[in-house]
């Protein structure tokens, strides 16, 4: 693909515009609570595109997105839950983005996002579960959101459902998400390059548009993410967990939603 081919639109102008709109709050979103891009770009990027076609560019766009943020929040990292939770995510990811590729995916993500709704929801209504940071409770969260990160790009959804029934401070939750999902999309963008795909033309999930998808998104990404880091600023911890547990319960339904729709369909 030529510099040429990245100044011609992905999509028509106002299919691009809706696209763009979709980045842009799900930027505000990532910018404040750290996660839920991915989710959010797929969620309503679907209803115009394949998924197949952007979830390698939203991989992309999340490292960005995460470079853009790591140099404010490096010193909050907790960084025994981020080792375990980054061998988790590499066991598991390839597995994922496997299934991705070779099996129908809507069961698995419409199983996901009822577990993942039932359990924001439980927490939401004020069940007590607080788990106890041990090294295989540590490393069963990262195989778990790797898993579910390969599969259906939501990977975030899953372990902040986990860390949100943790006693971690807000900007402590929010950096360790921001730097596990820069070691998770960078893991993830390397097995959709070469994990091979039936269903793909150019023989993998990482198509040669991938990079133009990434070029013409970033930039109402990134907007959003400055925006949604300056809300951040002054919440206080049961605010932020509130709007944390809402913002999951609501992509958690997105979810379940899709992949009903996508069985009934």
């Amino acid at each position: 693909m030529t510099a040429a081919d990245l100044l011609v639109p992905p999509l028509a102008p106002a299919t691009l515009a809706y696209s763009l709109c979709v980045v842009f709050a799900a930027g505000i979103v990532r910018g404040f609570a750290g996660f839920g891009f991915s989710a959010i770009t797929v969620a309503g990027m679907s209803l115009v595109v394949s998924p197949a076609l952007v979830v390698p560019a939203i991989f992309m766009l999340e490292i960005l997105a995460s470079l853009s943020q790591l140099r404010g929040i490096a010193r909050h990292i907790d960084m025994p839950w981020l080792s375990w939770l980054m061998l988790g995510n590499l066991v598991c990811i390839p597995i994922g983005v496997a299934l991705l590729a070779w099996l129908p995916e809507t069961p698995l993500r419409l199983l996901i996002g009822a577990l993942l709704m039932a359990a924001a929801l439980l927490l939401r209504g004020g069940a007590h579960v607080t788990l106890v940071p041990t090294r295989g409770v540590r490393l069963a969260a990262g195989l778990a959101s790797g898993f579910i990160n390969g599969v259906a790009a939501i990977g975030g959804i899953a372990i902040a459902v986990l860390l949100s029934s943790t006693n971690m401070a807000p900007a402590v939750l929010r950096a360790t998400l921001i730097a596990l999902l820069l070691f998770s999309d960078v893991v993830a963008l390397i097995c959709a390059a070469l994990i091979p795909s039936s269903a793909h033309a150019s023989g993998n999930l990482m198509g040669a548009d991938t990079l133009k998808w990434a070029l013409w998104l970033a930039p109402a990404m990134l907007a959003g993410i400055w925006y949604g880091q300056r809300s951040f600023k002054g919440v206080s911890a049961e605010q932020f967990r509130r709007h944390v547990l809402n913002l999951l319960i609501a992509l958690a339904a997105v979810s379940v939603v899709r992949a009903v729709a996508s069985l009934v369909g």
